[in-house]
């Protein structure tokens, strides 16, 4: 049976209010930064964006004069359940201690601003629903249970073989209500299978998507090589994660194709700096440094060429604290906004979650952050963090 959440085990909501006065709100959208306004959150959702000055009876009220209000973030490639960057560590830990730093690395996520992640590898329902029901303090989670790959593929996974074990194990996952499904498509940075190895057939892959579109749900892919990419955007796949080495015709799929792209520059940018990856021999640390910069020219291109890009970071272990690198190291070949705007309007679009997430309108959830000056002009001033003065998660104040 679907995992469904229990009303008797959620905590009682009190449908409180909450004012926010002096709001420069940025809109994601138009990149225009509003007057000071009033915004009324009420029950999680924001009911009124206004210049009234009026008082809200028994609504809680927040000055952010001087700061800059924006949707709250959204990693759209994250892996809340590694809290090391050890896999051989995780699998040692017992799955009491496992939930326990999950839910240390969920809060931490939320105090840099992510409202929203999307789990691609690890974080299962039952998770999502601990979040839901408030038992643990995170991000809206969407989760696609663990990773799938063919024997001999990438990383720590499930392995499935042949069209009809793809279909079994894909059917499980989203009949207990999978939001998605990741498959490993190509070899990887660190793994044995080359980077340039393709995997899963055809047949297999075409499987994968069917089943999640007969859930109306989708596949994301982990892969590398533009012909992995390629190969995965003909086959139907939604989302491209990675993917470093983009070339003209994975452009034209891209577009032709209405799917998305989230690089994860972060995840090499940390090992390239040393914060992360010492386990690493030499030729590997060699790799690395290529496929970052490979990277961040394959984001270039398709910034300019008008691919859908997403925010994701794929940080593990003692990376999750470069969560918010992201934004400086894409502000090297992208304009501040269209950072901005992967980080919210394109994320909420790839979690199906148009409207309601990554903008600040009324209708939309009462997800927000406020920080210390103008992030149009300084990427910095969420890259660092020091500036983040306010997070409003589901209408109530975190910090």
């Amino acid at each position: 049976m679907p995992v469904r959440s229990d009303p008797r085990r959620t905590r009682p909501r009190t449908r409180s209010t909450l004012v926010l006065r002096d709001a420069s709100i940025l809109d994601v959208e138009t990149g225009e930064v509003s007057s000071p306004r009033t915004i009324v959150a009420h029950d999680g959702d924001i009911v009124e964006i206004s210049t009234s000055t009026r008082t809200v009876p028994g609504a809680q009220e927040l000055s952010v004069v001087g700061s800059t209000v924006l949707p709250g973030l959204i990693d759209a490639h994250a892996h809340v359940t590694q809290a090391s960057g050890d896999f051989t560590e995780i699998l040692s830990w017992s799955p009491s201690y496992h939930a326990a730093r999950t839910a240390e690395v969920l809060h931490r996520m939320l105090l840099r601003g992510f409202t929203t992640v999307r789990d691609m590898g690890g974080a299962d329902t039952g998770l999502r629903r601990a979040i839901e029901e408030r038992l643990l303090t995170g991000p809206r989670l969407k989760a696609g249970g663990p990773i799938f790959a063919p024997t001999g593929g990438h990383a720590l996974t499930r392995v499935v073989d042949g069209e009809a074990e793809v279909r079994r194990a894909l059917r499980a996952e989203l009949r207990d209500g999978a939001d998605h499904i990741k498959l490993t498509l190509s070899g990887g940075v660190i793994s044995k299978m080359r980077i340039d190895s393709l995997g899963f057939s055809e047949a297999e892959i075409l499987a994968a998507v069917d089943e999640a579109a007969l859930a109306h749900r989708y596949v994301g892919a982990h892969v590398y090589s533009a012909e992995a990419v390629s190969r995965a955007l003909r086959l139907g796949v939604r989302t491209i994660e990675h993917g470093n080495f983009l070339d003209e015709e994975c452009i034209a799929l891209f577009l032709e194709r209405d799917a998305y792209y989230v690089p994860t520059l972060a995840t090499f940018w940390a090992i390239v700096e040393g914060h992360t990856g010492q386990h690493l021999d030499a030729a590997k640390r060699t790799a690395v440094v290529e496929v970052f910069e490979r990277g961040l020219e394959s984001l270039a291109l398709a910034d300019r060429s008008g691919v859908r890009i997403g925010y994701g970071t794929d940080l593990h272990g003692e990376g999750l604290a470069f969560q918010l690198e992201e934004f400086a190291i894409r502000g090297r070949v992208q304009d501040p906004l269209a950072v901005i705007r992967s980080a919210t309007l394109t994320g909420a679009e790839i979690i199906g979650e148009s409207g309601r997430l990554g903008v600040v309108r009324e209708g939309a959830k009462a997800d927000l952050i406020a920080v210390n000056g103008d992030p149009l002009s300084d990427l910095a001033v969420l890259s660092s963090g020091r500036a983040l003065r306010l997070i409003v998660t589901d209408g109530e104040v975190l910090r």
